[in-house]
């Protein structure tokens, strides 16, 4: 099926109790994985470049493989732009066709955050797609720390912006390879109390399941972001794969030997949302 947007699959998610995984892609392999997880798990999905995706692959190419995998699926699937970092690449993603782009401003001043992210909405609004931005500051793990994400600044940027999703920061942080993230619920909640815009957590796979689960069902937690645990299971089943195969050389023969395993945990990551048998 063609491409949706950010708001078409956020929407219902907010309206039923459940949440869409943004799924970070690093290549062609996973990507392939993800949508057939969601096909099997009856789920929408988010194919996010960010990045070191980005980094690694032209974006281009990037928009032409998340087309071409979403018009074969059976399931919605958005094609997202995760951490933009000027209007310049927004745009850029926009006028290939991604459906939803996130401008990330969380380092910047509050005013400008909101001024930027506003411009940038308006420009997206002409072309029918989705904004998520930032308030506040997701850290990184061994690296920048966080700032939690203040409820009356939310308020304000939710008002005054315009987006789609606000990821907000409670303790979430990014390429955290633990589950033991701890989630402070009490600032969700006050977050929650001044806006009803979908809430987005990124460096979900330092959230638990159950506790994904649980704040899927009970919060305006609509997205979740999930890269480092899928990374992980690559790493371990591409190890395996090459010690199995100690003859094998063709690299479409190895890294097909890793979608399985891919596929499987992303059923996983699927259903701690809730979001199975939703498409």
């Amino acid at each position: 099926m063609p491409l949706v947007t950010l708001a078409d699959v956020l929407g219902p998610a907010m309206a039923h109790g459940y949440a869409v995984a943004g799924m970070v892609v690093l290549g062609w392999e996973d990507a392939c994985a993800f949508v057939q997880a969601a096909e099997a798990e009856r789920a929408p999905v988010i194919l996010q470049a960010g990045p070191a995706c980005r980094a690694h692959t032209p974006l281009p190419v990037l928009a032409a493989m998340f087309r071409t995998l979403a018009e074969r699926s059976s399931v919605p699937v958005v094609a997202h732009l995760d951490h933009g970092h000027s209007a310049d690449e927004c745009q850029e993603a926009i006028d290939l066709g991604f459906t939803s782009v996130m401008f990330d401003g969380s380092r910047l001043p509050l005013s400008e955050n909101i001024a930027r992210t506003a411009a940038i909405v308006k420009r997206a609004a002409a072309s029918g797609v989705s904004v998520e931005g930032e308030i506040g500051f997701v850290g990184y793990a061994g690296g920048d720390r966080s700032r939690g994400t203040d409820p009356e600044e939310a308020r304000q940027f939710a008002e005054q912006t315009g987006v789609t999703a606000i990821a907000i920061s409670i303790g979430n942080v990014h390429l955290q390879r633990s589950s033991e993230g701890e989630v402070d619920v009490a600032r969700l909640r006050a977050i929650e109390a001044v806006t009803s815009v979908p809430l987005v957590i990124h460096g979900g796979s330092g959230i638990a399941a159950a506790m994904r689960r649980d704040l899927s069902m009970t919060s305006n937690i609509c997205k979740f972001n999930v890269g480092t645990e899928i990374r992980v299971v690559f790493g371990k089943t591409l190890r395996k794969v090459l010690a199995e195969n100690p003859e094998e050389f063709d690299r479409v023969a190895i890294l097909g030997k890793v979608i399985p395993d891919l596929r499987e945990a992303t059923r996983g990551v699927l259903r701690s949302l809730d979001s199975q048998g939703r498409a």
